[in-house]
């Protein structure tokens, strides 16, 4: 999704945008660089905000019809371009995260203490806007919801006349306006299609392979998001009896997060579940944060987890769980299991509680908005097929390097017979 926005304010020669430092192509904006970006034009900008809402936009709608190559005159987005031009102040960021935009309007009502009010072309001429009182008005923007039968090009040269059309009622009221273009989804997606052997014709005709559903990671909040944890499966066992709790825990979300909490040094995430193996069970995943001289920073460990159910707690040890405040850490598997390499270490052997997680994430340091942060995978650097290849090379290094020494090493005859001087006589001695 692409966000504009732009500020036209009293005083021309005031900036009210910090500086976007990561809005380069590429980059997702999150909710919480969206408000940093945000603040300085609400708290000190006009007080009337405009949000203009569209179906579909994608950052390519923007290079495919505008006046990108000097073309003004064929631009979808003529109107658009000239309030950016004319503008004091205004903001370019190229992608913004879904979750920042669901939440733009509730983020506006908060930050304006002002409801808002949908309005079109027709009630806003009527309205009689103050500058000094706050005002959040929301436009969706029409042709978006029966575009199917037209043009892209028109439909966006039919959003941008409604959009130079509210500007140009704003001004001639001379009201001053802080305004911002947004859509809901983007028009177009990105689908990575990788060449197969065959050529081209021949992939067309392939099957494409089944999507895997990736669903959103569990969050516990305070007033901000403070730990994040995910696992493509997600999957504990008693006496035996596996039960498969990915639906419930990432999807359904049929659990509940009482007795988690949150500091800079200890973080606590426990999910609750009701009638699991007949009776309520809470799973523990106790973090802590400790900074560390050696290294000058801060790195988190799970100490523990811990396992409420049946009148007794269970204490599996998970310190292999480790990484940099700053990371994420990543697993393909965490498991009681030898196999998947036992990261789950039971206090008491043998234990009748078994669980493995999939693809497990888990963050609670140093937690930006609804996403991960790089991840600290618990693969190790060198692994059996590295230590193969590192073992075959010195063999083979090895091979040469006594080779070459075995060459070096031959020495040719340095004494020859000279047909000038006397012969070589060999006396028989009887």
């Amino acid at each position: 999704m692409r966000l504009r926005l732009t500020a036209p304010l009293l005083s021309p020669g005031r900036d009210l945008w910090a500086p976007a430092v990561d809005t380069h192509e590429g980059h997702i904006t999150s909710d919480m660089q969206l408000s940093t970006y945000l603040d300085p034009a609400l708290e000190l900008g006009p007080r009337n905000v405009l949000l203009f809402l569209q179906d579909k936009l994608s950052i390519e709608d923007f290079t495919a019809y505008g006046g990108v190559f000097g073309n003004k005159q064929d631009s979808a987005f003529s109107n658009l371009e000239n309030a950016l031009d004319l503008a004091p102040s205004s903001l370019v960021l190229p992608a913004v995260d879904w979750y920042a935009v669901s939440t733009l309007t509730t983020y506006l009502q908060e930050k304006l203490g002002a409801s808002p009010l949908h309005v079109d072309l027709a009630t806003l001429r009527e309205l009689k806007l103050n500058a000094s009182l706050p005002a959040l008005l929301l436009i969706r923007l029409p042709y978006t919801a029966s575009s199917s039968l037209m043009a892209p090009r028109e439909v966006l040269t039919g959003n941008d006349e409604v959009i130079g059309q509210v500007l140009s009622t704003l001004k001639s009221e001379d009201v001053p306006y802080t305004a911002a273009l947004t859509a809901v989804r983007p028009s177009r997606v990105t689908r990575d299609v990788a060449m197969v052997a065959g050529g081209l014709g021949r992939q067309l005709l392939q099957k494409q392979p089944a999507s895997v559903v990736i669903h959103p990671p569990v969050s516990y909040n305070d007033t901000a998001p403070r730990i994040l944890f995910w696992a493509q499966n997600f999957s504990v066992a008693y006496g035996g009896r596996w039960e498969d709790l990915t639906l419930i825990t990432f999807n359904l979300q049929r659990f509940s997060l009482t007795g988690s909490s949150w500091n800079d040094s200890l973080a606590v995430l426990a999910l609750t579940y009701e009638q699991l193996f007949g009776t309520t069970v809470t799973f523990k995943f106790i973090l802590a944060n400790r900074f560390y001289p050696v290294s000058a920073r801060h790195w988190f460990t799970m100490d523990r987890l811990e396992i409420h159910g049946n009148g007794s707690v269970v204490y599996f040890n998970a310190s292999q769980i480790t990484g940099p405040s700053i990371y994420s850490f990543h697993c393909q598997y965490v498991s009681t299991n030898g196999d998947n390499g036992n990261i789950l270490v039971p206090d008491t052997q043998p234990s009748l509680w078994q669980m493995t997680l999939q693809d497990f994430q888990i963050q609670a340091f140093n937690v930006t908005g609804e996403q991960f942060s790089y991840a600290s995978d618990c693969a190790g650097f060198f692994s059996p097929g590295i230590w193969m290849g590192l073992l075959t090379s010195l063999f083979m290094l090895f091979i040469f390097t006594y080779g070459l020494h075995m060459i070096l090493s031959l020495k040719t005859m340095d004494r020859f017979d000279d047909h000038k001087g006397p012969t070589i006589t060999l006396t028989q001695i009887v």
